[in-house]
Order: C-alpha cells, then structure tokens, then sequence
C-alpha cells in the first residue's frame, strides 16, 4: 500500500472535531477507498485545552496556522477556521505556495478570494477543493463538476441556509412571528456569530456565487448578487402566500441570461407542492438543470458536524486517489468576466399591500399596474383593519423595471398604507 496521506487540520471546532473522528473511526475503510491509509499529522485551535470531545494527543500541535500549513510532514493543509480573511487565508495561501494539497470548508473566503486562490493554486501544480463551503453533506460541487460535466447547465437554484429556512417554515407551522423564531434559533445555537450573515442571505450568497462559477464557467462574483434577507417576511406574508398556493423561501438562483449572469438571494414565492415547496426546517435543497439531464434535485442536511465533516473527508479521499480537476471547473484563466444582470429574466410576481377603506383605492393601484405593463393573474382582497384592507395580487409574467416602476407610481396614489411587499415568484 502506498505512503499514508498526511493531514494538518486547521480548526477544531465542531466540523474539524468531526473530521479527526471520522479519520480515527474508519481508517481502514478509508484507506481501502483509496488505496492509500489517511493518518493526521498535526492541528492547530485558538486553545489547547479545551474539550473536544476526541483525543489529540497522538498529533503535533502548532498556535500558527501557516506554520501548520507549511510543515514537512503534512501533505494536506485542512483550513476550518472560517473567515473570509485573516489567519484562514494567509495560511491557505502558505499553504499553496509551499506546494501543499488544500482542503476548505470557507465559503466567504472562496466567494471573495476565488479567482485569485484558483489561479495560484493552479500554478503551483496543487489542489483547492471546498465540497465542504456549500450545502453541507449535499455534494452538490461533485455533481457540477463531475456528474454533470457533459452539461450546459441553464439554471442553479436552491435552499442554502437551513436556519432562515427554520425560521420561514416553524412560523408558518407555529403560528409565532419572525422575532420570536429568531431569539429560538440564537438559544438552540443555528445563528452564525454574526446573524445578518445568515437571516440577511449573506451566508447563502457566498455559496450561489460559487455555484455559478462552476456553473456557467465565470470568475466568482459575489458582488453581483442581488442580496435580501427574510426580516421583512411576516406571519401575515406566509399565511397568505400559502392561501394562493405558494410558500416563501430565501431562495438563491443563478442563470445566464442574454444580458450578464443573473444571481440573486431573495426570499420567493415556489409552488407549494413543488420539492423546494415542500422542503421543511433546517434542510437544504439545491436544484440543477442541464440541457441533458434536464431537471435533478439533491436535498439533505445543510449543516452540522457530520454531514459537513463527510464533505471534507470527500475532497481527502478524492486527493488520496490523486483525483485533479480545476479549482471551478474549468482552468482559471478561461472563466470569464460575466456582466451582472440584476433580476433580469421575466416572471410573475406576488404583491401585498394594505389599501385605504375608501372608494376608487382599488382603481387606482389596478391602473398603476396596467399603466407600467404589469398584468394581474389573480388577486384576493382581506377583511379591514384599522381602516386598511390588506389586498395580494399575483401578476402573470414581467419584468423587475416594469414592476419596479408599477410600485412607483403606487406610492404616489395615496391609497396605500405603508411600503408594498413583492416577491418573485420561481416556476420550479
């Protein structure tokens, strides 16, 4: 059998804790796997002492990651310490300039630092993978770059966040409103450090922008993102959407469309018995469709030490085979610069607003609509509150700037009360 594959695991926390058990518990699985043993040579945390429920004493420890990084005896630099800068960078590019192999949970450091990580990796002759960065235990990196790579892929589209989905699916099965929900995600532990980078889309779009790279053959874009949270979706909003047959999700979608690469992370309307529609707490879901394959569906867990920990000893095994693709998919140097074409594709829309009790409100929203190109499919109008009636509309298909200039002209008709709500509706 061939030399053991050496690892420097970097972050021990509840992913990395993860890897060093499933590389103690399935040594000999592993190897058989791969043809080769996969041994652990050293790690690094910000503390020693602190109880990760594994042993470490077998293991050399180093405080510096890019120390970690660049040792004689580690053949692969694992970096699960997160952030899209700071140590996890530095010593991941240590790490490739010292020829070393890389394996990455980061999402935000390859949505920011991509490009230039995958160039300098493929000149140092070295491997960048990340199945870890998206979705979880879902290998949805695997299936664009390997199951689907006789493909033209036409849309990627998805659930990437499991709390924001926690959250839009316990309020509609409780009853309890965002607020409520987000304090229960803060308690049971499901919110990042920062939570706008979760329940503000930030989380989810750093792993769209990689997806479309692979996807559509482009240089990681985060910045062309179309980016919304779920604060603004309330209880009112999902018992509605549920009654003209939809539910709402923090949906991320990327196409290529005659006018740039289209990405956006907003929260949707899907057909509710649709299998993004029936997708339920902390679950992700993406959706790819190719020219081939036309439409396939992988769900599973988003998040949590086993999955994402099988996600990484993925990419170890597959460099334990001496398996060797480009970091995107294709060579670095031919992803191109795809304009970004914001919300540029047609589709309907679903719009609630609350409309003053008095005569002609209704006509006049209705000419505003007709007036900007905006046709309405269907429309369903509630009891009064406060002397205000909350109105929905669903649109056939249009544009964002028709739209856009529909809610405009809304608001300068005194009739409604408050700011409009309108949601994209996805046909999936």
């Amino acid at each position: 059998m061939s030399d053991p594959l050496r690892l420097g695991i970097a972050g021990l926390g509840t992913v990395g804790a993860g890897v060093v058990k499933i590389v103690r518990r399935h040594a000999d699985l592993l190897a058989a796997r791969t043809g080769r043993p996969i041994a652990i040579s050293a790690v690094s945390a910000r503390s020693r002492d602190k109880d990760r429920g594994v042993p470490l004493k077998d293991y050399a420890w180093e405080d510096n990651a890019v120390e970690l990084a660049t040792r004689d005896d580690v053949d692969v630099f694992v970096e699960l310490m997160g952030g899209e800068d700071g140590p996890a960078k530095a010593a991941t590019e240590a790490a490739i300039a010292a020829g070393k192999q890389v394996v990455t949970a980061n999402k935000a450091m390859l949505a920011i630092h991509g490009q230039a990580l995958a160039e300098a990796a493929e000149a140092a002759g070295t491997q960048l993978r990340y199945e870890a960065a998206v979705a979880g235990g879902i290998p949805v990196i695997k299936s664009l770059t390997e199951g689907l790579a006789g493909n033209e892929i036409t849309r990627v589209m998805g659930v990437m966040n499991g709390t924001c989905n926690y959250i839009l699916t316990r309020m509609e099965a409780t009853g309890q409103g965002y607020n409520a929900l987000f304090d229960e995600c803060a308690k049971l532990g499901y919110l990042e450090a920062d939570p706008e980078l979760d329940v503000g889309g930030i989380d989810a779009a750093h792993k769209l922008a990689i997806l479309s790279s692979i996807a559509f053959g482009t240089q990681v874009n985060f910045d062309g993102i179309e980016i919304e949270g779920i604060q603004r979706i309330t209880l009112s909003d999902i018992r509605h959407a549920a009654d003209m047959g939809f539910r709402i999700k923090l949906l991320g979608v990327a196409q290529m469309t005659g006018r740039g690469l289209e990405q956006r992370m907003t929260p949707c309307l899907v057909p509710y018995d649709s299998p993004l529609g029936q997708l339920e707490g902390g679950t992700n879901m993406v959706v790819i469709e190719g020219d081939a394959v036309e439409q396939i569906v992988l769900r599973g867990p988003g998040a949590g030490e086993g999955p994402t920990a099988s996600a990484v000893m993925a990419d170890i095994c597959d460099i334990a085979r001496g398996t060797r693709l480009p970091v995107f998919g294709k060579p670095s140097e031919t992803l191109t610069k795809a304009p970004a074409a914001r919300s540029a594709s047609a589709a309907p829309y679903y719009l609630r607003m609350d409309l003053h009790d008095k005569p002609g409100a209704m006509a006049k929203v209705a000419a505003a609509l007709g007036e900007a190109g905006v046709s309405i499919d269907r429309m369903r109008q509630y009891g009064h509150d406060n002397e205000a009636a909350p109105v929905l509309f669903v649109t056939h298909k249009t544009t964002h700037a028709s739209l856009s200039a529909a809610l405009s002209a809304i608001g300068q008709t005194g009739v409604v009360v408050g700011e409009p709500v309108a949601l994209r509706i996805e046909q999936v």
